[in-house]
């Protein structure tokens, strides 16, 4: 069994900063691609980053100078440091992974158990 465990996030003002991470755990093979998704009431999910195996990032241009992503795979643990955080970013942040359970290219998608974000103006 996989498990997404998420930690980070709560209220910080316009300005400030917040880090979240996120640890696959579990039995299984390997953790390929790596996401953020976030969402408000009534709105879509959306991506936020993603990290590849290999470090190749990708961010969605309203984060782009201001969010970074970044991994660890020898702990499975995905990392979103959040900067110069305004009101807008308030959201449920979510984690996901694309997580091999045996060697090949097949694989599951895991979610975490989503983090509030909260930034006062």
């Amino acid at each position: 069994q996989v498990q997404m465990v998420q930690s980070g996030g709560g209220l910080v003002q316009t300005g400030g900063s917040l880090r979240l991470s996120c640890t696959a755990s579990g039995n299984f093979f390997s953790v390929s691609i790596m996401r953020w998704f976030r969402q408000t009431p009534g709105k879509q999910r959306e991506m936020v980053a993603s990290i590849t195996e290999e470090g190749i990032i990708w961010y969605k241009d309203f984060v782009k100078g201001r969010f970074a992503i970044s991994r660890d795979n020898a702990k499975n643990t995905m990392y979103l440091q959040m900067n110069s955080l305004k009101p807008e970013d308030t959201a449920v942040y979510y984690c996901t992974a694309q997580v091999h359970l045996r060697a090949g290219i097949q694989f599951e998608d895991y979610w975490g158990q989503g983090t509030q974000v909260t930034v006062s103006s």
